[in-house]
């Protein structure tokens, strides 16, 4: 009886061994598969200054393409390009008017993000991002008429390379995963210009934009 019911405990123990190994194989699936996709989502972006205004950011939006490729179980890189808008919405009020002033920056972005799975369905991105300025406008709205206008951009007059870090966390679910991340670029939008021998920077800013973004994997 006992050498029989020892047969049994290891045949019990090497289906359950079995079991397991197999259920942690499924739950380790979706992050050790190359996963290729679009995404969208909604950005809440200013220009980051020593006295930047966070009471009327910009809201926008962002939509392109992803590719995720496991290194190991725990660890993919995730490339990616979208287009995006950033900028910002100042306001203002003195004896002449007031009202507000919009720039809408839009970009061609390209981040390479580092993907940790801390768990089935959660993970922390974070990694560079080069962005390309596309176009971009300038509006202004204001109580008094004659100053209200809105004119395209000139390229020339930005920074057309914006580059910066992104930091965030994501949630996978198949083939459906939200992220929420920060993104800061480390150069000013506008360029060092020169009126009458004084230097300035107009825009003096760097872009800020926290995103909310929903991608759909297609394999």
């Amino acid at each position: 009886m006992k050498k029989h019911h020892l047969i049994n405990t290891f045949f019990v123990t090497g289906l359950l061994c079995g079991f397991s190994s197999n259920t942690f194989a499924q739950e380790t699936s979706d992050e050790s598969t190359f996963k290729v996709g679009f995404k969208v989502g909604a950005n809440v972006s200013n220009l980051y200054t020593k006295d930047v205004n966070s009471e009327n950011p910009l809201i926008g939006f962002n939509a392109g393409i992803f590719a995720k490729v496991p290194i190991i179980s725990f660890f993919a890189i995730q490339p990616e390009i979208y287009y995006t808008t950033k900028g910002a919405k100042n306001t203002y009020n003195n004896v002449f008017a007031n009202g507000s002033v919009k720039y809408t920056f839009n970009y061609l972005e390209i981040p390479v993000l580092g993907v940790i799975n801390f768990a089935k369905n959660f993970n922390i991105q974070v990694g560079p991002y080069v962005g390309f300025l596309v176009s971009g406008k300038v509006s202004n709205e204001s109580s008094f008429s004659p100053f209200d206008f809105e004119r395209n951009i000139s390229t020339d007059n930005y920074n057309k390379i914006d580059v910066g870090f992104i930091g965030g966390v994501g949630f996978d679910f198949n083939v459906l995963s939200f992220s929420l991340r920060y993104s800061y670029g480390v150069n000013k939008v506008g360029k060092n210009k020169n009126y009458n021998g004084a230097y300035y920077i107009f825009p003096d800013g760097k872009n800020s934009v926290l995103s909310l973004n929903v991608a759909f994997s297609v394999n």
